[in-house]
């Protein structure tokens, strides 16, 4: 019997998943309002970092128990309060979407260590 590597199942499993798992959609630069998701949407940078948390979030989300998703969940909301509080700074919003790329990357090799759920 052929062993499916970690990495493969992860990206097998995650394809089906959708972008908006778990109530957060990454950013829609057409509907931006606010400073700071103009100033993401105008750095490719930034929009590179909110894609990658964006995805980061999505996989999180998607294989962990339902207690620590809850957990995900609202550090994400917070998050974008941070993330809104920096208006069009766009270090700070870099600053924080960092730090919360972090997050969701322990997470996730949690996950490669032990296994979803």
């Amino acid at each position: 019997m052929n062993k499916i590597r970690p990495l493969a199942l992860l990206i097998a499993l995650t394809s089906s998943v959708p972008a908006f798992a778990a109530g957060y959609a990454p950013l829609d630069c057409a509907k931006a309002a606010t400073a700071s998701e103009k100033t993401i949407c105008s750095s490719y940078r930034l929009g590179q970092a909110e894609a990658r948390m964006a995805t980061l979030y999505q996989w999180a989300t998607s294989f962990v128990a339902m207690g620590q998703r809850g957990v995900i969940q609202d550090a994400q909301s917070a998050f974008i309060k941070k993330r809104e509080a920096c208006g069009a700074d766009a270090k700070c919003i870099q600053d924080n979407t960092d730090a919360r790329i972090k997050e969701l990357e322990a997470v996730m090799d949690n996950v490669k260590r032990h296994g979803p759920f």
